[in-house]
């Protein structure tokens, strides 16, 4: 059943069915004889238009046409923006959106992961870290002074070396006890002056605690790094913070890590009894010629002497190569540089890796030197030995204690031979 009244859209009789005049319903009634045929019988003429409506009702946007109001409500304008005509489309692409936000999240997501990776392999190689109960409180201990003190020691361990390496680094088989060759004293400034690392002779005639007064290189083999630390801060005055061993097979696996250190000779050297055959001029040292380079000692006038300031030399290249932008930036490079570090080193109990890396830092350009000598082939019954400047080396130590530079007569440099 329908259930609109019957003949609601008829034109003849426009009041029929809704009981008001059609002027009332929104626009005058059309006259006798107007319209199309059949126009009286269409509903559809009441339509409103598309166009924009006139007194009786809004037509639609967009035909720009108008017709009488009709018998519906008015509509608003199709897809009109609000407050407005729909602007014209200018015919660009939109923005992606949805891929930038996607390529901002993957962004976001990988540096997320580096920090991860980076702060994980930070607590695992410090965990790495070889510690001992080097560094322990006594009486008379030195008070501590400006800036920090390290002790660093190459020892004559051959852990980490196979008998076959022992044979072609001509390193000895079976070598009881313990000595340490190099004995090195670093200085850190806390006022951001440079670095001053200084060579402490093995042959040095000092008071060793317990055993009287010796070599120091017989406080490492009496007592090990423990013994010696406290030699060397009764020797000196100075505060020991810090301490850093490494032996024959960790030099020889951090340089090969690196992938060797270059140096330059200026004439060519060999010595049979550290197996070291250079030739004059530039060449990358693997860890073997490495180890048998800074051991070297035979062709030298002043032997010892002349051995350590090499060490020097070559611990600043060393330092050098594994903090420079191609090892540091390089993953394939600064992961086996970094394994093999921390897997060669002995450190104190309280040193982590960050230390580490700033003492790497600052012996890229250190002051070097060797504690001021007045004799260097003293008579002691403990053969010849190494007799310091008293009044020179008190010097040294009171400015490194204070952080005032030292004055130039104090900083022999290293000059390289070979």
């Amino acid at each position: 059943m329908n259930e609109w009244p019957a003949g609601w859209f008829r034109e003849d009789n426009p009041d029929e069915g809704t009981g008001m005049p059609a002027a009332s319903r929104g626009g005058p009634a059309p006259a006798a004889g107007q319209g199309a045929p059949g126009a009286a019988n269409d509903p559809t003429v009441r339509l409103p238009s598309r166009g924009g409506g006139g007194a009786g009702g809004q037509g639609f946007a967009g035909t720009g046409t108008s017709a009488p109001a009709g018998p519906w409500p008015s509509q608003p304008p199709l897809r009109s923006a609000p407050g407005g005509a729909r602007r014209p489309s200018s015919g660009g692409r939109r923005p992606r959106r949805p891929r930038l936000r996607l390529l901002l999240a993957f962004v976001a997501g990988l540096v997320a992961v580096l920090l991860i990776l980076v702060v994980g392999g930070y607590f695992y190689l410090d965990a790495k870290l070889h510690r001992a109960n080097v560094l322990v409180s006594y009486a008379k201990q030195p008070a501590a002074g400006a800036g920090s003190n390290w002790l660093i020691t190459g020892s004559d361990s051959r852990q980490g070396l196979s008998r076959k390496q022992e044979r072609r680094y001509h390193t000895g088989f079976d070598v009881s006890g313990q000595r340490s060759d190099t004995i090195l004293l670093l200085h850190i400034p806390g006022n951001g002056g440079p670095a001053v690392l200084v060579s402490l002779p093995r042959d040095s005639y000092v008071p060793i605690p317990g055993y009287g007064t010796n070599k120091l290189n017989a406080a490492y083999s009496f007592g090990g790094p423990k013994l010696l630390a406290e030699t060397v801060q009764n020797a000196t005055g100075l505060r020991i913070e810090h301490y850093m061993g490494i032996g024959f097979g960790g030099l020889v696996n951090v340089v090969n890590s690196v992938g060797g250190v270059t140096m330059c000779f200026p004439h060519a050297l060999h010595d049979t009894a550290s197996g070291l055959h250079l030739r004059k001029g530039c060449q990358t040292l693997s860890g073997g010629k490495a180890l048998s380079f800074v051991r070297t000692r035979h062709n030298f006038a002043s032997q010892d002497l002349q051995r350590e300031q090499n060490q020097r030399v070559f611990l600043r290249a060393l330092l050098a190569k594994m903090t420079s932008p191609g090892v540091l930036l390089n993953p394939f490079a600064v992961i086996p540089a970094a394994l093999g570090s921390v897997d060669a080193l002995t450190v104190d109990e309280g040193t982590h890796l960050n230390q580490l890396i700033s003492v790497a830092f600052a012996l890229r350009q250190p002051e070097t030197t060797t504690v001021p000598i007045a004799n260097s082939n003293y008579p002691t019954p403990a053969g010849d030995a190494v007799l310091w400047d008293s009044a020179q080396a008190s010097k040294m130590f009171r400015d490194l204690n204070t952080d005032t530079p030292l004055p130039k007569s104090l900083i022999a440099g290293s000059h390289l031979q070979g």
